[in-house]
């Protein structure tokens, strides 16, 4: 059955600096932005502060919607999925608070659902830095 999937993710720039996470599900390695799937009977922005409350302990002070995916896009993980991929500016209370790895991937055991995180000069930025076409395709924006 065909179906789409909704994503949901934060950009979250401090200090001139983007935050990204490295994660590890099922044998792939991936770099992308904090976020991740809308559930059943959530709004876009309910489902962004869920997943910030999620992966980083703190309520969003302020949502700026950045781009919305505008091209087909196949899942990486579901050959029957379409991704959709919402992007928000968000602001947190607490930035410094989040827990940053010193290097990519530097997981205290690579295992599936390990995750960490990592901030991303701006003035060094590329596409080169993210897994996923869409995030790619953000990059650019954001650098544009």
């Amino acid at each position: 059955m065909k179906r789409f999937n909704v994503r949901v993710y934060a950009l979250i720039i401090h200090d001139d600096q983007l935050l990204v996470t490295d994660e590890f599900i099922g044998t792939t390695r991936m770099t992308k932005f904090p976020g991740g799937g809308l559930e059943w009977g959530e709004g876009i922005a309910d489902a962004l502060r869920r997943e910030c409350r999620e992966e980083l302990n703190q309520d969003p002070v302020a949502l700026e919607h950045f781009y919305t995916t505008e091209f087909f896009m196949q899942s990486a993980f579901r050959e029957d999925d379409q991704i959709i991929s919402i992007y928000y500016k968000v602001q947190l209370p607490y930035p410094e608070q989040i827990k940053i790895a010193e290097k990519k991937f530097g997981f205290i055991k690579e295992e599936h659902g390990a995750q960490i995180f990592r901030w991303l000069p701006l003035n060094m930025l590329n596409e080169g830095e993210v897994t996923y076409p869409i995030d790619k395709h953000v990059i650019r924006l954001l650098c544009s």
